[in-house]
């Protein structure tokens, strides 16, 4: 079986441009003094920047994270590499390099070296994880978010062992026809709701001591509740 290779022209013309765009950089780094090993180097860092911010970009971009920094540092080797492009185009002359371009190009390693050190190690995932900790502790606070009640251990004696002299301490506010505590609306509610279930789960009224302690409200605070609540 003979496989037939079929030449991709996107490949083709990708080496081609990689090819010229890296004998422009070494030519402009060698006439901007840089010789031997270095001026080929000077290609190399360039693309790799290239390739690694714009593999950063991509990245953010699928997390949703801010772009800004990936962007910054894709658009500072693509500059070097068109400037380096543009000025072997004849605009420059290569035998008489300015001082400003040589600084540019001794300059190059500190920059390409802070460039990929911040895009490698940019976490992407920190800033999400603070926001989930923070909600979650203000739903603790909220004040409207009442806790499950705990099953507690509610006695039901026989109404043969109640003493009938001993009085509850539920009837004692009651004496009272006018609460000498103001009890807001949305209290008020709240504690008729916790004496409707206490009624329902026992078959008793709920005296003051228990809802206080359901509450969670000063003992003349829930006398007030209670004497409304009848």
């Amino acid at each position: 079986m003979h496989l037939k290779v079929r030449p991709d022209a996107v490949l083709v013309q990708a080496v081609i441009a990689g090819a010229l765009s890296f004998a422009h950089l070494h030519d402009l780094a060698e006439a901007a003094g840089q010789d031997g090993w270095k001026a080929w180097a000077y290609p190399i860092s360039v693309d790799l920047l290239l390739v690694a911010a714009w593999r950063r970009l991509r990245l953010l971009r699928d997390a949703g994270e801010p772009t800004r920094s990936a962007w910054t540092w894709f658009a500072v080797a693509l500059a070097a590499s068109l400037g380096a492009n543009v000025a072997t185009a004849g605009l420059l002359d290569l035998n008489a390099v300015p001082a400003w371009l040589r600084i540019l190009v001794a300059g190059w390693p500190a920059l390409a070296f802070l460039g990929g050190t911040l895009l490698v190690h940019n976490p992407a995932d920190e800033p999400a994880a603070a926001p989930d900790s923070e909600h979650g502790h203000h739903q603790a606070d909220v004040p409207d978010a009442a806790p499950e009640p705990v099953q507690e251990p509610d006695p039901e004696p026989a109404v043969s062992e109640i003493p009938a002299a001993d009085p509850t301490p539920a009837l004692l506010p009651l004496a009272s026809p006018t609460p000498a505590v103001a009890v807001p609306d949305a209290l008020l509610a709240y504690g008729r709701k916790v004496a409707d279930e206490h009624r329902a789960r026992t078959g008793h009224p709920i005296d003051t001591d228990t809802l206080r302690a359901r509450l969670g409200v000063p003992a003349p605070m829930a006398h007030a509740i209670a004497a409304q609540l009848v």
